[in-house]
């Protein structure tokens, strides 16, 4: 039968075939030597520590992570699991990305399923210092017993945040996996949550279910912000939500976010109701520098939507102020040209000096670049594939075929990022099929280029 290696067997082979003893190699280790002695010829054995182990790997010049796996049996020493040594491993297997030795200490740890709870608790540690948590996540999530326990929620709600990224449907199946456990959060996660939920089906253009979050949004952060104007008016203590925005932020995009879904659906008049609710926040209680920052903000989303659906609705006598004001809010270009391209596209009028005026930030647009708006990575995309495609229209409607074929490509090339199939069938079928004529043969190379890429992400997401 042939001879399992341990971890001591190793050391021992190493020191011998190097002709280190232990006085010697506890020099160049800087373990004592009564210790390290200890460790190999006691009965039994001296538990060995990771740090311990880190050393005589160090002075063996071995790589970092050598022997982890024979570790893992360091750390359920006589089968038992020894938490002392267990987490320290495990934190170090973390920053080596050593997802093996992290995979198979919590199999055999949650071979008792009291250890779920110090999972989850590790867990929480690891995002809160920023650092990779998601398999101590999936680990909870697959030995939970109870389906309503808060600690799935909770960990359900980090993978959920996790997963998130361009891939519009990806994020769409996430949210519907993740949306069950949202009611099981603590209201600081829903909160989170929530927001997060709405933009993701706001982005894949579900209004009913934004407006379903947006609304649920709006009745937790009202309660909440009850709850504190009732706890300063008792003189008590109003307790840290710990959430990743200013309550402000909650309460204001709640409003703000039914608002721009009733704009998407054209339903203009009814948008236009939503927005004092968050045009002036000054009197919103508890305000402290970040949230009087967030107020501005609504303040100015508020006079840009007002002039925005002005214009939607065919009012451009406000054109020149809404120009102004996106001119000075360099954060609002993108959004404020999508507006006015849609209005300029649905009522026939010219807007040649605006896109002059704004010529050299459509320029970087076509980068694709995805830091120039408060609104996440996601969403800037989103914009830029719309905002092209409006171009496009524009442009064609003009007889410019050649900037219009330019614009269409790099609306495909946003939405193929996203993985946006409603606006492929948009891009293509709408626009290039039909002035196919017009495009240069550099312009049928980069559509073919980019049709290609449209494909290989459809077969990605087909079983």
């Amino acid at each position: 039968m042939e001879h399992t290696p341990t971890i001591r067997s190793k050391i021992e082979t190493e020191l011998k075939q190097r002709g280190y003893s232990f006085s010697s190699f506890s020099k160049i280790s800087s373990i004592n030597r009564g210790t390290f002695s200890t460790m190999l010829n006691s009965n039994p054995p001296k538990p060995i520590s990771v740090r311990q182990m880190d050393l005589i790997t160090k002075a063996l010049g071995y790589p970092e992570g050598w022997l982890y796996e024979l570790y893992i049996d360091e750390c359920f020493y006589a089968g038992k699991g020894h938490w002392k040594r267990i987490k320290p491993f495990l934190l170090r297997c973390v920053e080596l990305e050593r997802k093996d030795c992290i995979q198979k200490v919590l199999s055999r740890l949650t071979e008792d399923l009291s250890y779920v709870l110090t999972i989850f608790e590790l867990a929480e540690e690891l995002h809160k210092g920023g650092k990779e948590a998601i398999p101590f996540y999936e680990c909870v999530v697959e030995n939970e017993r109870y389906y309503h326990s808060e600690r799935l929620a909770i960990s359900q709600y980090r993978l959920f945040s996790y997963s998130l990224n361009k891939d519009l449907e990806n994020n769409r199946q996430q949210a519907i996996k993740f949306a069950p456990y949202r009611k099981n959060l603590p209201e600081n996660h829903q909160l989170d949550a929530l927001l997060k939920l709405a933009n993701v089906y706001y982005q894949v253009d579900d209004c009913e279910t934004t407006i379903q979050y947006a609304k649920e949004l709006e009745v937790i952060a009202t309660n909440i912000y009850q709850q504190q104007i009732q706890a300063r008016l008792k003189k008590r203590e109003v307790k840290a939500l710990n959430t990743e925005r200013h309550l402000i932020v909650y309460y204001g995009q709640a409003y703000l976010m039914q608002g721009n879904i009733l704009e998407k659906q054209g339903r203009y008049e009814e948008a236009m109701e939503f927005i004092p609710y968050y045009a002036d926040l000054t009197a919103f209680e508890g305000l402290d520098e970040v949230g009087i920052l967030e107020v501005r903000k609504f303040e100015m989303w508020a006079k840009a939507n007002h002039l925005n659906l002005e214009i939607l609705m065919g009012d451009i006598t406000n054109l020149p102020a809404y120009v102004e004001l996106i001119r000075d809010n360099p954060q609002e270009i993108l959004l404020g040209l999508l507006t006015i391209l849609e209005s300029a596209n649905t009522y026939n009028y010219t807007i040649d000096d605006i896109l002059i005026l704004f010529d050299e930030n459509i320029n970087e647009f076509r980068d694709l670049r995805t830091n120039i708006s408060y609104y996440k990575t996601n969403y800037n995309l989103v914009t830029y594939s719309r905002f092209f495609l409006e171009l496009s229209r524009y442009y064609f409607n003009k007889g410019n075929y050649s900037e219009a074929i330019d614009s269409m490509l790099n609306s495909l090339k946003a939405s193929s990022q996203l993985n946006d199939k409603a606006f492929y069938i948009k891009s293509i079928m709408l626009l290039f099929e039909k002035y196919k004529d017009h495009s240069t043969h550099e312009q049928r190379a980069e559509y073919e280029k980019v049709l290609k890429a449209v494909e290989y992400n459809i077969k990605q997401l087909t079983p």
